[in-house]
């Protein structure tokens, strides 16, 4: 009991002098073990030959039956950050950052379960249902914080741990692969002792996290600032309640704009290494491929730090015109660029890894552009209410670009001529959210809460 109780928010506020740069370090110790969930895919060849072995037998999974693990997981992952974000407001960031280290760690095992039992439910019951509650958790309970410590730059503040989240995979993905190698025998592919392990190492990894995060005390400011700034048009000056704040056009509106950057993004993520042989095909092998696919995570990671960290100068709502209006255009030229017409590598690679950036910056930008708009009181239920647009695209992304490339492929158009038409499609949707972005107006007086304190007592309601 008295270890729990070192979980209590009032055993998290930081001490005088403590120095606000050491609360990053945490929230990515949460960020860069969650962010395995992007390295899934290397469990899925595996996966289809627990009984085959070296190839699939009859009562091996299916690669389709296996993909539903990683959907299952990021549509938790939304639905528990809806749910459990206004919990976490009250019950503080470590207490929620332990439920997170637990739920994940818990998802490897009971997967370890069904893997060695040959049960595909309690794969998508561990590693899908509860691995994603520890997802949801571990994903919007730094935030709030990170926001409370960095006022003067909420941008660069929700970067530096969102960043994390993008690249988990660059250690999940050769920390998976090295254990199934060790563990590998003649009778077992390595899967089974390889999420025991994953999972006690990502727990120890995140206790880290939980017992570094601290939050700043009461009226706590960054030396030699104050709240007199200079009025920004969408900035509120007062808090808005989480219940309050779904029911604005602004949520909605937002909601669009994450929805529809996040599904043209993940389209291309989720099907990067076959896109980039089929456009060139001949002139890039497996292995090219793969090294593509490696250089999006680098770009998805460090898009998160870059544009959020431009959003606290020129602001949140260019920012995302520029994700919105440059990306569809860049989402029309990317499959041109294959196939007879410029058959430019180099090109192709530019503008996707520009449009992976601008998918990364998304994630990491929006949490300040809810914290403009609403204030940073309810911040975290806030994100966590607006991540349900994750949920959806995560299922949507793929889908579009799987179904309508199949769709094309089956009435005789070519790999190259079904590119365009899904990058299209994309585009389309980019131009809904530019338009969502444009109507984003200031949250109206009547929205804030009547006993919040003006975060700017110089600043006129705009």
């Amino acid at each position: 009991m008295a270890l729990l109780s070192l979980l209590d928010r009032k055993k998290s506020v930081a001490r005088p002098g403590y120095s606000r740069w050491l609360v990053p370090p945490a929230a990515l110790a949460i960020h860069l073990s969650i962010g395995q969930v992007y390295s899934f895919s290397v469990f899925k060849i595996p996966l289809t030959r627990l009984i085959g072995i070296t190839t699939s037998a009859p009562d091996d999974w299916s690669q389709s039956q296996v993909a539903w693990i990683f959907s299952l997981a990021i549509v938790m992952l939304g639905l528990s950050a809806a749910l459990f974000g206004k919990w976490l407001e009250t019950a503080g960031p470590r207490k929620a950052m332990f439920a997170s280290a637990v739920c994940f760690a818990s998802g490897f095992l009971i997967g370890c379960v069904g893997v060695k039992s040959h049960q595909l439910w309690l794969l998508y019951l561990g590693y899908g249902v509860v691995g994603g509650v520890g997802l949801g958790l571990g994903y919007i309970s730094p935030v709030s914080t990170l926001i409370k410590w960095f006022p003067d730059r909420p941008g660069l503040a929700t970067g530096m741990a969102i960043m994390g989240f993008g690249g988990g995979a660059m250690i999940g993905s050769p920390l998976a692969i090295k254990l199934m190698a060790h563990f590998k025998t003649a009778t077992d592919v390595g899967v089974a002792p390889a999420f025991v392990v994953m999972g006690i190492l990502y727990f120890i990894f995140m206790m880290f996290g939980v017992f570094m995060i601290r939050v700043p005390r009461e009226g706590w400011l960054p030396e030699g600032w104050s709240h007199a700034l200079k009025p920004q048009a969408l900035v509120s000056t007062h808090d808005v309640d989480v219940s309050t704040a779904v029911r604005t056009p602004q949520f909605y509106l937002l909601w669009i704009i994450l929805c529809v950057n996040v599904t043209a993004g993940i389209g291309i993520i989720e099907q990067a290494s076959p896109m980039i042989q089929d456009l060139f095909h001949g002139l890039i092998t497996p292995v090219a491929a793969g090294g593509f696919v490696g250089l999006l995570s680098i770009f998805n990671m460090a898009g998160r730090f870059f544009w959020s960290s431009t959003s606290d100068y020129i602001g949140r709502k260019p920012t995302y015109f520029i994700f919105l209006g440059l990306g569809a255009a860049l989402y029309v030229l990317l499959p041109i660029t294959g196939g007879a017409r410029m058959n430019n590598v180099k090109l192709f690679v530019a503008v996707a890894c520009v449009l992976i950036s601008m998918y990364g910056g998304g994630f990491a930008t929006i949490p300040a552009y809810l914290r403009d708009l609403f204030g940073s009181h309810n911040v975290s239920a806030i994100h966590g209410r607006l991540l349900t647009a994750w949920s959806t695209a995560g299922v949507l992304g793929p889908v579009l670009v799987n179904n309508m490339r199949e769709h094309q492929l089956a009435h005789g158009v070519d790999k190259a001529g079904a590119y365009q038409t899904v990058m299209r499609i994309m585009a389309a949707l980019l131009v809904v959210g530019f338009v969502s972005n444009l109507l984003v107006k200031p949250v109206d007086p009547k929205h804030w809460m009547p006993d919040s304190v003006p975060r700017n007592p110089d600043a006129s309601a705009h």
